[in-house]
C-alpha cells in the first residue's frame, strides 16, 4: 500500500465550478460584508426610530445614484482586464486600471456639483418632516466621501480581473469591521463620544470605507504586482486604453445610473405613502439586499471568467463558466428563496425599534406579506446576474444595458401608475412589481441565448493580425 501518491494533482477544469468558485467564493464573502455595513446602519438607526431607518435607506441610495455612471463605467475595469489577462497582455492590466483611476479625478468634482439636484429631488419628492432633514445630513457626508468608493471600486475591478479575489475580500472584511464598530461608538454615543445619530451613521460608513482602501493600496503597490504587472510604469494616460474603457464601460455606466435612478424613485414613490409603507418598504429592501448583494459576488466571478476566455478566443469555456456560475446562483437562491417564505415573520422582527413600536406596528404586517412575495423573485434575481455579467464579461454590454434599463423604468411608470393614477393598495404595487422582475430573467437569457456574444472582441491577442473588434452590432477598427 502507497503512503505517498506520485500522481499530479488534478488540476480544476477551464470554466467549471471548482474554478469558478475560487473567483466568486471570496467575492461572495465580500459581497456579504458590504451587505453587513449598510445593514448595520439601517438596524442600529432603526433602534432609534423608523424616520432615522428610512433616511438612510433613501439618502444613501441617492448618494449611490449620483456616483453609479461612475462606478459602472470603472466597474468595466473588471471585464478589460481579464480580457487583457487572457490574451497575455499583464502589463495592460494595470494601464487599465489607471486610466479608471484617472476617470475618478474627473468624475468627483462632477459628482459633488449635483448636490444641489438631490436635494431639490428630496423636496419634491413628498417625504415627511420627520425623515426630510435627516435624510439631507445622511446624505451630505456620504457624498462627500464619494471619491472612496470610486477609487475602490477601481482596486477592485483589476484584482477581480486578474482573479485575486482574496485581496477584494480582505478589503471588504476590514472594512465592515471598522464600519461596524465606528457606527456603535458614534451612533449611540460610546467611548466618550457625543451620540451622533444619522451623522454618525454616515462618518462611520467613511471610516470603514477608507480602512478597506487602504488595504486595496497595499495590495497594488505591493512587490508581487510591481514586478508581474509593471505597477509603477503604468502610472501614466494611455489613449488607446481610455478609449476602450470608455466605449465598452460607457453603456455600463449608462446602465447602472439609470437603474439606480430608477430604484431611488421607486424607494421615494414607495415612501410618500405614509410612515408606515415607508417603514415596510425599507425592511423588505434591507432582506432583499441581504439576498442580492452576495449574488453580485457570482455575477463578477462570471464577468472576470468570461472576460478572461473571449480575450484568449475560447468562447465554449466562457460559456461553460457561465453555466458554473448559474449552478452557485440557484443553489444560493434556493436557500433564500426558503428563507423569505418560511421567516418573514423573525426576519421583520429584527427591525422593531425599542420602546414603543409606532409606527412600526402598523407596517410589520405588511412587510411580512412583502418579504413572502418577494420570495417569488430571488430565484429570478440570480438568473439575470449570471446572464448578464456573461454579457458584460464578453463585451455585449449595450444589449445588456438595454435590457436593464427598459424593464428597471417599466417597473417605476407601473407602480406610479398603480399608486397614484389609479390609487390602488401599496399591496397591489407590490404584486406587480414581483411579476415584472421575474421578466428580468427571460430576457437576459434569451439574449445570451442568441449567441451574439460570441462574435465580440474587445482586445486581441498581440500575435492577431486581424485588428477588429466588434460589439455584436456591428464591427469597427479596434481602438
Amino acid at each position: 500500500m502507497k503512503l505517498f501518491s506520485s500522481r499530479i494533482p488534478e488540476q480544476p477544469r477551464p470554466g467549471g465550478v471548482r474554478e469558478m468558485l475560487a473567483i466568486a467564493a471570496p467575492m461572495v464573502v465580500s459581497s456579504a460584508c458590504d451587505t453587513i455595513m449598510t445593514f448595520t446602519d439601517r438596524l442600529f438607526l432603526a433602534r432609534i426610530g423608523p424616520e432615522l431607518m428610512s433616511a438612510a435607506m433613501a439618502g444613501g441610495l441617492t448618494c449611490f445614484m449620483l456616483t453609479t455612471f461612475f462606478v459602472g463605467l470603472m466597474g468595466y475595469t473588471t471585464a478589460l482586464v481579464a480580457q487583457y489577462l487572457g490574451a497575455g497582455r499583464k502589463v495592460m492590466c494595470a494601464v487599465a486600471t489607471v486610466q479608471a483611476l484617472i476617470v475618478c479625478v474627473v468624475a468627483y468634482p462632477l459628482i459633488l456639483a449635483c448636490r444641489p439636484l438631490a436635494h431639490l429631488l428630496f423636496d419634491y419628492s413628498g417625504i415627511g418632516a420627520e425623515q426630510l432633514g435627516p435624510q439631507k445630513i445622511y446624505f451630505d457626508i456620504l457624498l462627500n466621501g464619494a471619491w472612496i468608493s470610486l477609487v475602490r471600486t477601481c482596486l477592485s475591478g483589476f484584482f477581480s480581473g486578474i482573479g485575486r479575489t482574496r485581496v477584494v475580500m480582505v478589503s471588504a472584511m476590514v472594512a465592515m469591521i471598522a464600519n461596524v464598530a465606528a457606527n456603535y461608538v458614534l451612533i449611540f454615543g460610546k467611548l466618550g463620544f457625543p451620540a451622533l445619530g444619522i451623522a454618525g451613521a454616515a462618518y462611520g460608513t467613511i471610516i470603514g470605507s477608507l480602512c478597506g482602501l487602504a488595504v486595496m493600496i497595499a495590495a497594488f503597490f505591493a512587490p508581487r504586482n510591481r514586478t508581474e504587472y509593471a505597477v509603477t510604469q503604468a502610472l501614466r494616460y494611455d489613449r488607446a486604453v481610455m478609449g476602450r474603457l470608455l466605449r465598452f464601460g460607457s453603456p455600463a455606466g449608462v446602465e447602472l445610473f439609470l437603474n439606480l435612478l430608477a430604484f431611488d424613485a421607486l424607494i421615494l414613490v414607495f415612501h410618500a405613502c405614509g410612515v408606515a409603507a415607508a417603514t415596510a418598504i425599507t425592511v423588505v429592501f434591507n432582506w432583499d439586499m441581504v439576498s442580492f448583494v452576495p449574488l453580485l459576488g457570482i455575477h463578477i466571478g462570471v464577468t472576470s471568467l468570461v472576460g478572461r476566455y473571449m480575450g484568449a478566443g475560447d468562447p465554449d469555456t466562457a460559456h461553460r463558466a457561465t453555466m458554473s456560475g448559474l449552478r452557485l446562483a440557484w443553489g444560493y437562491g434556493c436557500c433564500t428563496l426558503i428563507l423569505f417564505a418560511l421567516g418573514a415573520e423573525p426576519l421583520v422582527g429584527v427591525f422593531r425599534p425599542q420602546g414603543d413600536p409606532g409606527a412600526f406596528a402598523d407596517a410589520q404586517p405588511l412587510a411580512v406579506f412583502m418579504l413572502r412575495l418577494a420570495a417569488l423573485y430571488v430565484l429570478a434575481d440570480a438568473t439575470s446576474l449570471v446572464f448578464s455579467g456573461a454579457l458584460r464579461g464578453a463585451g455585449d454590454t449595450l444589449w445588456a444595458m438595454i435590457i436593464s434599463v427598459g424593464l428597471h423604468w417599466a417597473l417605476v411608470a407601473a407602480v406610479m401608475v398603480m399608486l397614484r393614477v389609479f390609487h390602488l393598495s401599496v399591496v397591489h404595487a407590490w404584486v406587480a412589481l414581483c411579476l415584472l422582475v421575474l421578466v428580468f430573467s427571460a430576457l437576459f437569457y434569451l439574449r445570451y441565448r442568441s449567441g451574439q456574444w460570441r462574435s465580440i472582441r474587445v482586445v486581441r491577442a498581440p500575435e492577431d493580425s486581424q485588428p477588429l473588434v466588434t460589439d455584436g452590432l456591428h464591427e469597427t477598427p479596434d481602438l
